[in-house]
């Protein structure tokens, strides 16, 4: 598990079975499981890469497409990106050869990336889950492309602080030979288990609580305007309004659709909250367990359990884009004019009419408007 662990061990103190193969009590997983979860590891690595990749180059080609909310999706992007480059391929090389060929350093140097690069993404999911929070139930849309570059720049740097002490050992992570892998390892320092529930409760609890609960307030809020204008739509006749109480009806239409274009984005952004609870929340049990239960980090299933949270974890950078091209009809739109024509399946759409669907020409957004 090339980058799965907050636990952070010199390299010297790494023991000399370090990178060998599991002892007879503990044996690895069998070969055709193992070169099965190799090659959809790879599959994840070049599917994350691509597809988040392409989510980067359409917001910064298309300045149509850099509103505030799509700057984040961006930026969640990019943390994919680099979590596919830095850490998916080695953990696919450890799993096929069941054994740690790079040695204690870049073991330790590997767990501090994933970690910042995880926390910049559970990050990024934070802010616009508190941004759509405050457009529906607040009514209050602050969040500019301005200000999300500068949120997005103070994120990077509270992630880089959360991270960085596992990179000058204020945890411990070693390569045990019963799993060989770089892991998160047992300890019984409280400043080093202090450690870890700092970080697990940043990367996955902290987070989640926030969001449930903007989610839950959302739902709510929609819930009551359906409620409200589906009575009011029921009460209303039209032959004995004045026009001032037309216009007035005009008005509250209006934020009504503004609103439900807010909503559906909401609901993009769940789907990605969901996403993100269902893969984050057995690692950081996973990593939990294996800092405070001695029983648990020396028991014969440990190795297995690690394999497979591991790249249970790993799916969220294939899961969003994934979403994205899904939920968001201008990504879409935007991933059909990059594709070369010989890889688009569809018939190619007229001139004239192409034009009337350019994201760059129809879809202009305002320095307050949210794109998704």
């Amino acid at each position: 598990m090339a980058c799965n662990s907050t636990s952070i061990e010199t390299s010297q103190h790494l023991p000399p079975s370090a990178g060998n193969a599991s002892h007879a009590g503990a044996p690895p997983l069998p070969v055709p499981l193992r070169v099965s979860l190799a090659m959809a590891m790879l599959l994840m690595v070049t599917v994350g890469f691509l597809g988040n990749t392409v989510v980067c180059v359409i917001v910064y080609q298309r300045p149509a497409m850099r509103s505030a909310i799509n700057l984040l999706l961006a930026t969640l992007a990019f943390s994919d990106v680099m979590l596919s480059l830095c850490c998916m391929p080695f953990a696919a090389v450890t799993l096929v050869t069941v054994r740690w060929h790079f040695g204690g350093y870049f073991c330790r140097l590997s767990a501090t990336l994933y970690w910042f690069f995880v926390l910049e993404g559970v990050a990024v999911l934070l802010i616009i889950s508190v941004d759509r929070f405050l457009i529906i139930v607040r009514r209050r849309d602050r969040l500019n492309p301005r200000r999300a570059k500068a949120i997005i720049a103070a994120s990077w740097l509270l992630s880089f602080c959360i991270s960085v002490p596992s990179l000058v050992g204020w945890t411990r992570v070693e390569v045990p030979a019963r799993a060989p892998q770089c892991v998160l390892g047992y300890t019984e320092s409280p400043a080093a288990r202090a450690y870890v529930v700092t970080l697990v409760a940043a990367v996955f609890f902290v987070p989640f609580g926030i969001m449930l609960c903007s989610y839950l307030c959302i739902l709510n809020t929609v819930r009551k305007n359906a409620v409200r204008v589906h009575n009011q739509s029921d009460s209303l006749d039209l032959r004995h309004l004045s026009g001032a109480r037309l216009r007035q009806l005009q008005r509250q239409q209006q934020v009504s659709v503004d609103l439900s274009f807010k909503t559906k984005a909401f609901t993009t952004i769940l789907v990605l909250f969901v996403g993100f609870s269902l893969c984050w929340l057995p690692h950081s049990v996973y990593s939990l367990l294996s800092v405070f239960s001695r029983r648990f980090y020396h028991s014969s299933s440990f190795y297995t359990t690690s394999t497979c949270v591991l790249w249970l974890s790993y799916l969220k950078s294939v899961f969003n884009p994934i979403v994205y091209c899904w939920r968001i009809k201008k990504f879409r739109e935007a991933c059909m004019e990059l594709l070369p024509q010989t890889f688009q399946i569809l018939p190619k759409v007229p001139e004239r009419i192409r034009r009337r669907i350019q994201p760059s020409t129809v879809y202009v957004c305002n320095e307050n408007q949210s794109a998704v």
